[in-house]
């Protein structure tokens, strides 16, 4: 993952993690057609986040356990996306 789609990719977890964000509003933020930012397919392969249909609302998308753990991980310390932890 270059570091350019390793930053977006941290911004869009943040900006999910705010609160859950309804499906339309992702997609309209966050698709892209180009091949070289796929922010929101690697967010979703690696299974950073989740999508549910809730009731009333429709389609949802919120952070997964593993999203929330990414985003802890790579905010807090500083390092930036792809970067090693030192042993």
């Amino acid at each position: 993952m270059s570091d350019t789609v390793g930053s977006l990719l941290l911004d869009l977890l943040e900006w999910i993690g705010e609160r859950d964000r309804p499906y339309v509003e992702v997609m309209d933020a966050w698709r892209t057609s180009c091949p070289r930012l796929p922010v929101w397919e690697e967010a979703t392969d690696r299974r950073f986040v989740t999508q549910e249909n809730r009731p009333g609302i429709g389609p949802t998308v919120r952070l997964s356990a593993s999203g929330r753990a990414f985003l802890r991980q790579h905010r807090r310390s500083g390092m930036r996306v792809g970067e090693a932890v030192a042993p």
